[in-house]
């Protein structure tokens, strides 16, 4: 059996499917590294809504993709850029999100670390409404039992004038969180609004921000997530971490070199890659955690080409990619996202995801895969 693809030239290839899935194993949580996927959510296809609408959720579907992932050992960071938070998820939606995703991960033992922003804040705001929004933000996250990620805020970076207010605020936080966190730093390729983020445009002034709001209360920081798709400077801020500070990668174009690391150290993972790459990462890290790092660099090397296409520019609209290949693995019944972001990925971008993902045995059932996309296809106008 074989399917026709359109490439970017606009002319159609002759594709031949795999047949047989990757095998992949559940398992327990690993013992070398924390390991976090960021988790799409499932849109209602039967909602009548619209792009500008509050986000409608499948909650079923979006607990069982879930489950899914701690199946496999992975942790699950949620209400994440992934998850589309702030790109058709609002606060309310999120904050939804975390509560139930809170109870079902206490329910199955599964590890979870929520997002705390200020996207409760639609216009603009004062340092001191951006403190009080991560503050309301930050009590849901705890109260949920759940582990806090203090997220990049659009806000923050509007209101901020210096890097002295991105100090106090973080400051703020920090003193009064309940549990160390997780502080994630966003790069405007994944969020324009973020450019200028830690008070400065110069990212080695950014570091040095970044770097003090960690120095003044490393016992409140449980580990940083990078995403800034710079390996080196994510190698070099790691070194420079307090001793008991990890280092979470979020660098999907470099993740297999880094959570392998070097003689000096090595990430950890929280990653919206690892979303459609759930079984294959997990099993790699399982084989990590024999110390066997050759056998590790084998089984996930081949997927960064898959990764890179995902999220290449304009970086945000990766969640498309994600929410394709979990509808063609049979996570979900449909291809909608909230928000229509489905929309945001051309045809050529998709039927390569689709391709690069079918050669990695990412689908459980690759005909039922190949049938979905032939599907996809003919809503476009391409016949087989």
């Amino acid at each position: 059996m074989t399917i026709r693809l359109p490439d970017p030239s606009g002319t159609l290839r002759t594709y031949e499917p795999r047949t047989e899935p990757l095998a992949a194993t559940t398992g327990s949580a690993f013992t070398s590294r924390t390991v976090f996927s960021a988790a799409h959510v499932v849109a209602d296809p039967f909602a009548d809504v619209s792009p500008d609408s509050p986000a409608a959720v499948d909650w079923d579907a979006t607990l069982a993709f879930r489950r899914h992932l701690w199946s496999h050992g992975l942790g699950v960071a949620e209400a994440m850029d992934t998850a589309q938070r702030g790109m058709g998820l609002d606060w309310a939606g999120a904050a939804e999100l975390i509560r139930r995703s809170a109870a079902e991960a206490k329910a199955v033992g599964g590890l979870i670390a929520c997002g705390v922003g200020t996207d409760q804040l639609t216009g603009p705001a004062s340092l001191a409404e951006v403190r009080a929004a991560y503050e309301e933000q930050l009590a849901l996250v705890e109260a949920s039992g759940a582990q806090a990620v203090l997220m990049a805020s659009r806000a923050l970076a509007a209101a901020a004038t210096d890097p002295e207010d991105y100090l106090g605020v973080y400051g703020h936080l920090l003193r009064q969180s309940a549990e160390p966190v997780i502080l994630h730093w966003l790069g405007p390729m994944f969020d324009p609004a973020l450019e200028g983020y830690w008070g400065s445009l110069d990212l080695d002034a950014a570091t040095e921000v970044f770097l003090q709001v960690i120095a003044a209360h490393p016992d409140k920081v449980d580990g940083i997530k990078v995403s800034l798709l710079d390996a080196g400077r994510e190698v070099d801020l790691r070194r420079r971490l307090p001793d008991g500070v990890r280092c979470y990668t979020g660098d999907d174009f470099n993740y297999p070199e880094l959570i392998a690391g070097d003689e000096q150290g090595f990430s950890h993972a929280l990653l919206g890659i690892f979303d459609p790459l759930g079984p294959l990462a997990a099993e790699a890290v399982r084989v990590l955690d024999t110390g066997d790092v050759t056998g590790f660099r084998q089984l996930l090397d081949p997927t960064v080409d898959l990764s890179r296409h995902l999220f290449q520019t304009p970086t945000r609209f990766y969640k498309t990619g994600v929410v394709l290949l979990a509808w063609l693995a049979g996570h979900q019944s449909h291809f909608t996202m909230v928000g229509g972001l489905q929309s945001a990925r051309s045809l050529p971008h998709l039927a390569r995801a689709y391709e690069l993902a079918d050669g990695l045995g990412l689908f459980p059932d690759p005909k039922l895969a190949e049938e979905r996309m032939k599907n996809l296809l003919a809503l476009y106008g391409v016949n087989q």
